[in-house]
């Protein structure tokens, strides 16, 4: 975004005669461009970025379904062949006790995980922001 501010800028000898009324205006015309500009790339990125992690997070909702019943009949075959050996609802309960522990193991890490994740920031905006920002205190210099 840098290069707008000076594909909109006159020659340097243009530029002397024009009055600080008309250098004003100027300013405050390549700034609110500059600034609509930088918000519209910001959305943009944004929804691609909401998009992609829509996508991926149904495909992983649906594969985690799948799983989930395919962890069902898995778990009825285990309680099944310990019953074998044991009263059924011991079997059960085993099993049961199993699960739970698991489950509470991968919540934790899980947890940990998520706290740790960095929100979805639009990153080539933000560095086309800063590039935007040196451009113009470069030029103030």
């Amino acid at each position: 975004m840098a290069q707008h501010l000076s594909d909109h800028s006159a020659p340097e000898s243009d530029l002397d005669q024009l009055s600080t009324v008309q250098l004003m205006d100027r300013l405050t015309t390549q700034v609110s461009t500059l600034v609509r500009t930088e918000l519209s790339q910001a959305v943009s990125e944004l929804k691609s970025k909401g998009t992609t992690i829509g996508i991926g997070v149904g495909l992983s909702g649906a594969g985690a379904i799948l799983a989930l019943f395919g962890l069902g009949a898995l778990i009825a075959t285990v309680i099944l062949a310990i019953a074998i050996a044991l009263p059924a609802w011991l079997s059960a309960l085993i099993v049961g006790v199993a699960i739970l522990a698991l489950a509470a193991v991968l919540a934790v890490v899980g947890a940990g995980r998520a706290r740790s994740a960095s929100p979805p920031t639009p990153d080539a905006t933000m560095a086309s922001v800063r590039a935007d920002v040196d451009a113009v205190q470069e030029g103030l210099r």
